[in-house]
């Protein structure tokens, strides 16, 4: 099951738009910087942008930071909304549960799917950033005169190649995992509707909701519960040493809402009368 499911995904044309706009905006943004030299000066602007144009191996954390706050939690809504309200809508997901498929595998294929989604998506923003940080930018100075490449992390100590490579891909991680939270909320809304745009809503509702929450006194409370109150804690990983506090919290928070949603999801859909 989780075979088609994941086979299924990667023949949708959605799924690779999703893909090619999110790495068609971190290009883009390489591509003004270098033609016009004006990044944003320290403290302002995205992460890192401003260290990227004398080092172009800092541009995937700047192309990260860039899609995180919009674009990747939009094209995850849409995902993790059409994963069975996009069956119900289509009048598959009845047919789906005819054969000798039980409701909690279905569930749990779609979420598998969904993770794979996410994963795949900040895995290929980290690589093609890469690329064409590196084919733009360059190496950094230290590489052009012979030197070991490395690069100082926001902390002032210098990382080495291989601790940038270990960094980037705990970078990765912990955003699918942040992604996943999302998916797993867009999967719990795409079983109470028929309507995958409906439950793509939801899941946005729920970010702008989070988002303008946590500035405020008021929600002080619960602020270190809501979904985005730790997506950014990921830039600590490009600090030497690396303070672990938030990152842990952000692990827990995440796999929490994993847990619950996905509980949630089965919860409703197990009793749910599908008619469609």
């Amino acid at each position: 099951m989780i075979g088609v499911e994941l086979r299924l995904m990667l023949r949708r044309r959605r799924v690779w738009l999703c893909w090619a706009l999110l790495c068609a905006l971190p290009a883009l943004v390489a591509v003004l910087l270098a033609a016009t030299r004006l990044a944003p000066p320290p403290g302002r602007g995205g992460a890192f942008l401003s260290a990227v144009v004398n080092n172009g191996q800092l541009f995937p954390a700047a192309a990260l930071a860039l899609v995180l706050p919009v674009f990747l939690p939009i094209t995850v809504a849409i995902v993790a909304g059409d994963a069975v309200a996009g069956e119900a809508s289509a009048g598959t997901l009845r047919y789906l549960l005819v054969r000798p498929v039980g409701r909690l595998r279905l569930l749990a294929a779609k979420l598998v799917s969904v993770a794979a989604f996410v994963l795949l998506a900040v895995l290929f923003v980290t690589v093609t950033s890469y690329a064409v940080g590196v084919a733009t930018f360059g190496f950094g100075p230290e590489t052009a005169l012979g030197g070991d490449g490395g690069v100082a992390s926001l902390s002032g100590a210098v990382l080495t190649p291989f601790d940038l490579v270990v960094r980037t891909a705990a970078t990765i991680g912990y955003l699918a995992l942040c992604m996943l939270a999302l998916g797993a909320v867009g999967l719990f809304f795409s079983t109470l509707t028929d309507s995958p745009l409906a439950a793509a809503l939801g899941v946005l509702a729920l970010v702008v909701a989070s988002a303008a929450l946590q500035p405020l006194d008021a929600a002080a409370a619960i602020e270190p519960f809501l979904p985005t109150a730790h997506w950014l804690a990921w830039i600590d990983l490009y600090r030497a040493p690396i303070p672990t506090d938030d990152l842990r919290a952000g692990v827990e928070v995440q796999l929490g809402y994993v847990l619950v949603a996905f509980g949630a999801a089965w919860a409703n859909f197990a009793t749910k009368d599908i008619t469609s």
